[in-house]
């Protein structure tokens, strides 16, 4: 066992125990299942089934309903009554928080119970609370008598059950001895856990979800270890990011998240939690899993001998130690870098789709925030005037052309910065190929080690391609070369939706380690061939462009090749915490529990607030998550009521009990007071 996963160089699947829910085995190296949750009202018998249906022909294997009173739980017998009568055996999950007494109504009835340990049994005030070690223990002991009864019911009725985490809603006991950490994520499951074993019961999936990506996989990884350091076995894992909101920005930062995880071999059920009908949550998880269906359990590159030493702590974020070349590395934010390479001729009108608008009238410039910093255009030197802080690189032969060697920058592959005398004095980029064709990847790392002017570029095409470069990070690191690295990912895909997975998950993984300097995302010749015949396809058509969902939202209309991947650089960037470029929304998927239309007010509020650089506002439907999730956000906005919105500054209650109607014109104004508010321009 390597620290939390099988293997850090090679994909290999973690080995969990076997689950059965209903006629549905989870575990043991069965494939990764998928699943979503209603939005429907759960009291409402026949809205509840229809989009049941929905999401299980979307691709569903489990669907979850919530069943936050004793009416709701009783109310699933008829949803399921339903759904068997008219074919449908797919198993049903009861969503329980506040109340075990549902819990132990559901247990009856449906396949599965998640119960969420924070609320199951605690009460979550916000309160700090000393706690001596005797009054922990009495905490515990009241915790065995109150769970105690539902695991038996479980056991009787052959009901599986997941011990559900989430960050926002760690109880105030966990909070007062572990804090708002992973480890306190950890230890809330575990409890819960270790009284389930001591009844003999194991029909047990696990998760640890989180708003943020990066606590998520840290609070993942920790429970396996954990767990195999305690029992020497591992539960299944269900996966997902909670809150990811929607659009490009929820996909992305699910992918991020679960991504990370699926490539080190952990994950046996996964959820995409987007702002959006639920049946569209299962496209993108089965993009996600089928990465994996095909991945061979065997090495690419060189396996963990007894001289690699891991030189990160995959429990916690550290970015990796670099100097500065350029504003490359040490503490500058990452650098997004844009393959414009394969546009047959640049002009500055191309330059758009990267972020900049060339005014005629005024003959300047515009430079958004989401504007790249460098663009690849290969063997072209541009025949027009640059923005001021934009740089290209080009070939070796095109560079030694170029008159303005302050503006162009030479990239070469390792081989050949070791043998050429002609380099600039400032920035050379160098292509490392991480173990491909068996090649011997290390063999000009002393040439280039620590030379101030050499950036690195990583990549692999091996299908391990994420390992293979992080097995490159750490010789790096053992040979103590600090050089900043640009993170190279090419995707030969063919839809917009796999391509976004694809650079979210490889570059994702890598980023939330603490691993890169900066991005460089792009497609292979036939992908790219194929993405822009569709493009024009699409354009001449008239039809929705590729990537709109059935619901009509569209989070990547009308854009170019090159702007859908700028936006995607950024998107992952934001997501992992590592370069913030705009707004951050964390909104819930909705359930039976919403009180409002958060797609409809998520939108609104997007549309209002989206100029407000780096600012995070939560859209909740319901106080179950809402105060919880909040922890993470700037401001909030939580249904309180029907037609009823309460606005928070943090975890702090600032105006209750507001009407809906004039709810968002409200949160404006809460912003106008904390001075969190500009004019857009």
């Amino acid at each position: 066992m390597q620290l939390y996963c099988e293997s850090l160089t090679e994909y290999k699947r973690l080995k969990t125990k076997e689950v059965k829910i209903g006629d549905l085995l989870v575990g043991n190296y069965h494939p990764i299942r998928v699943q979503t949750m209603t939005t429907t009202d759960t009291m409402d018998t026949l809205a509840t089934v229809e989009q049941s249906i929905r999401c299980i022909e979307a691709g569903a294997e489990m669907v979850r309903i919530t069943a936050p009173s004793k009416n709701d739980a009783e109310n699933l017998l008829h949803i399921k009554n339903e759904l068997r009568k008219r074919g449908y055996h797919t198993p049903i999950v009861a969503d329980i928080h506040f109340t075990p007494n549902a819990a132990e109504i559901a247990a009856r009835i449906v396949e599965k119970v998640r119960v969420n340990p924070g609320n199951y049994v605690d009460k979550k005030r916000f309160e700090l609370i000393e706690y001596s070690d005797a009054d922990y223990a009495d905490e515990i002991h009241r915790i065995r008598e109150r769970f105690t009864p539902l695991i038996k019911i479980c056991k009787q009725y052959g009901t599986a059950m997941r011990i559900g985490t989430n960050h926002g809603s760690l109880s105030d006991r966990i909070m007062s001895r572990y804090g708002d950490t992973p480890t306190g994520m950890v230890e809330s499951a575990m409890e819960f856990l270790r009284i389930a074993r001591n009844e003999s019961y194991h029909d047990i999936v696990l998760s640890m979800k989180s708003s943020n990506p990066q606590v998520m996989v840290q609070a993942y990884r920790l429970l396996v270890k954990t767990m195999f350091d305690e029992f020497g076995e591992c539960y299944p894992l269900h996966l997902g990011v909670t809150e990811a909101g929607d659009g490009e920005d929820g996909r992305i930062k699910s992918a991020v998240g679960i991504g990370t995880l699926l490539e080190d071999g952990l994950g046996d059920t996964i959820r995409v939690s987007l702002t959006e009908d639920p049946e569209l949550e299962i496209p993108v998880c089965k993009d996600l899993v089928k990465r994996y269906e095909v991945r061979r359990q065997t090495s690419d590159v060189r396996s963990e001998t007894s001289d690699f030493r891991l030189q990160y702590d995959p429990f916690s974020y550290q970015r990796r130690e670099s100097f500065e070349v350029g504003n490359i590395g040490a503490k500058h934010v990452p650098v997004v870098i844009a393959d414009l390479s394969k546009i047959e001729k640049i002009t500055h009108q191309h330059l758009q789709s990267v972020g900049y608008s060339y005014d005629e009238a005024t003959d300047k410039w515009n430079i958004s925030d989401a504007a790249a910093d460098y663009i690849f255009t290969g063997h072209q030197l541009l025949d027009f005037a640059l923005p001021g802080t934009l740089k290209v690189i080009v070939y070796p032969e095109t560079w030694t052309k170029a008159t303005d060697k302050a503006k162009f920058f030479p990239i070469y592959q390792d081989s050949g910065f070791a043998d050429t005398q002609i380099k600039s004095d400032q920035l050379n980029f160098v292509m490392v190929d991480c173990f491909n064709d068996g090649a011997d990847s290390f063999s000009f790392l002393d040439k280039l080690a620590n030379d101030p002017t050499v950036i690195v570029c990583l990549s692999s095409t091996n299908k391990n391609a994420m390992q293979s470069v992080r097995r490159m990070y750490v010789e790096l690191m053992n040979r103590r070369i600090k050089n900043p690295v640009i993170n190279i990912t090419d995707s030969n895909w063919q839809t917009t939706d796999e391509h976004l997975i694809h650079y979210a998950t490889e570059t994702g993984a890598l980023l939330l380690d603490g691993l890169g300097d900066g991005i460089c995302l792009g497609m292979t010749n036939a992908s790219y061939k194929a993405q822009d015949t569709r493009n024009k396809d699409v354009i001449a058509s008239g039809a929705k462009p590729q990537g709109t969902s059935v619901s009509g939202r569209n989070y990547v209309s009308n854009l170019t090749i090159e702007q859908f991947i700028n936006n995607t650089s950024f998107g992952i960037l934001q997501a992992t915490r590592t370069r913030i470029s705009k707004t951050e929304y964390i909104s819930c998927p909705s359930c039976g529990r919403t009180l409002f239309d958060l797609q409809e007010t998520t939108a609104k509020i997007r549309a209002r607030t989206n100029h407000l650089k780096g600012l995070k506002i939560a859209i909740m439907g319901c106080i179950v998550n809402g105060p919880g999730e909040m922890a993470d956000a700037d401001f909030g906005y939580v249904g309180s009521g029907p037609g009823k919105i309460t606005l928070y500054k943090g975890k702090e209650i600032v105006k209750r009990n507001v009407n809906s109607d004039v709810a968002v014109d409200e949160l404006i104004n809460l912003l106008k007071e904390n001075e969190a508010w500009i004019e857009p321009g």
